[in-house]
């Protein structure tokens, strides 16, 4: 059992920075490919980015390459989401989740993920 707790949201201007944080507590975190997808008001849940075990491979949705980074540190047991050039369009609740992955593949399908945090506000004002 994987616990996941989301952290560093908030609101922020177009063209501003935050950095998203995922802590996992329970069994081993770096045997997990980890994932952030976001779900906007009346909009379905949508893929962000995702990051293989080894933190070696990653990938993005096309709306946010160039301008948001997934990284992880196994000896925390976090992931991180660094998103920078906002724009009032990644306004979402932003959710980490997780799935123990044998293969060092980073996972875009979120049916495929096991376990999901609660999820973190992020307001990008115009």
């Amino acid at each position: 059992q994987v616990q996941l707790v989301e952290s560093g949201g908030g609101l922020v201007q177009a063209g501003g920075s935050l950095r998203l944080s995922c802590a996992a507590s329970g069994r081993t975190f770096s045997s997990y490919a980890m994932g952030w997808f976001r779900q906007a008001p009346e909009n379905e849940r949508e893929f962000v980015a995702a990051i293989s075990w080894s933190g070696r491979n990653t990938y993005y949705a096309d709306s946010v390459k160039g301008r948001f980074t997934i990284s992880r540190d196994n000896a925390k047991k976090t992931v991180y989401l660094q998103m920078n050039s906002l724009k009032p369009e990644d306004t979402a609740v932003y959710r980490c989740a997780a799935r123990e992955m044998t293969p060092d593949r980073a996972v875009v399908n979120a049916r495929s993920y096991d376990y999901w945090g609660q999820g973190t506000q992020v307001t990008v004002s115009s």
